[in-house]
């Protein structure tokens, strides 16, 4: 069992790191801050990224007790709660910070236009104003993208490769944030090419999905597509079930998705950007500025597909499929 001195040196801790009595003689000391927008005793579920992440900076020779000190912000999903806690972050002058996901940026640009921010899982920096453009940044932001519109169109591809019959696809999005919509588009414009009607489907609560999933699947030939986002993240245990219940092949964007019990997952590592961004954050330490270093896509995907989902819904699914997927949840 991991010990409670391990878990808060793994995880940053929210208290500052007094660490500068510690430090080798003569070695300056340089401190990171991390924004992460989850509750703190929902740790476990960002452990490994934020493993990932000090991992990569002990290869890149940044030690904890040595030369860096870490200070984390767990801000929870409120507004008030994140401009509060990261304007107690900036507060505390750190050379960097490490931001987690689109909620996140907001209250901390709120807070400071000086402090470097390296973003990880941000789906459209440009269109929401965190940054310039992709390869020139400019300001004090860059990161790394949680995933490329353009893979939008392969879940479509992927629902009819897994199930050739589909002629109509419900795709579950937030309407309420840009991503969603850009989301829809790229999936309506490769929809005809692929003989399937793409049917837009608002996610805001349990019972509109209940609702919606429902009357869509009273017609035949019907399959899900679920965008990417933080209502269909929240709600992703229903959505896969009601796929299951009512024997609607779907499609989801991470791995977390399938294995909650949805079908099949094609989408971004999403542990691998926060080690990339180890690599951005040493070379702020070093003296480069974030406006220099371009806004980074997702490098590594990966496919997973549910064969217990599958037999639930009656789905046999193509050798090819399974022989390229990454991992089979049995």
């Amino acid at each position: 069992m991991m010990r409670r001195r391990d878990l808060i040196t793994l995880l940053g801790g929210a208290a500052a790191w007094p660490i500068a009595a510690r430090a080798q003689k003569g070695e300056r000391v340089r401190h990171i801050g991390v924004f992460m927008p989850a509750a703190a005793d929902n740790a476990e579920t960002y452990r490994a990224r934020i493993e990932a992440f000090q991992q990569a900076l002990g290869q890149l020779g940044w030690t904890i007790d040595r030369n860096l000190r870490i200070d984390t912000r767990w801000a929870t999903t409120n507004a008030d709660r994140m401009r509060t806690f990261a304007a107690e972050l900036v507060a505390l002058a750190p050379d960097v910070i490490l931001a987690s996901g689109d909620t996140a940026m907001p209250a901390l640009r709120q807070a400071t236009r000086t402090v470097p921010i390296v973003f990880v899982q941000v789906a459209d920096p440009v269109g929401a104003g965190f940054v310039d453009s992709l390869a020139r940044p400019g300001g004090n932001v860059t990161g790394f993208m949680v995933f490329e519109f353009s893979l939008s169109g392969k879940w479509l591809e992927l629902l009819k490769q897994l199930a050739p019959g589909v002629t109509r696809a419900a795709v579950l999005r937030d309407p309420t944030v840009g991503t969603g919509t850009s989301q829809f588009a790229v999936i309506q414009a490769v929809a005809s090419s692929l003989g399937v009607e793409a049917i837009p489907v608002n996610v805001s609560d349990a019972g509109e999905i209940e609702r919606s999933v429902g009357a869509f699947a009273r017609s035949d030939n019907g399959g899900l597509i679920v965008t990417a986002g933080a209502l269909t993240l929240a709600h992703r245990d229903l959505i896969s079930a009601l796929a299951t219940q009512h024997r609607l092949p779907a499609v989801y964007p991470y791995r977390y998705f399938a294995a909650a019990g949805g079908l099949i997952s094609y989408g971004p590592d999403v542990i691998d950007p926060y080690r990339r961004a180890a690599g951005y954050v040493d070379r702020i330490l070093k003296g480069e500025k974030p406006a220099d270093l371009p806004v980074q896509a997702p490098v590594r995907y990966e496919l997973v597909v549910n064969l217990k989902t599958a037999k639930a819904i009656g789905l046999t699914l193509p050798d090819t499929l399974l022989a390229r997927a990454d991992e089979v949840i049995e």
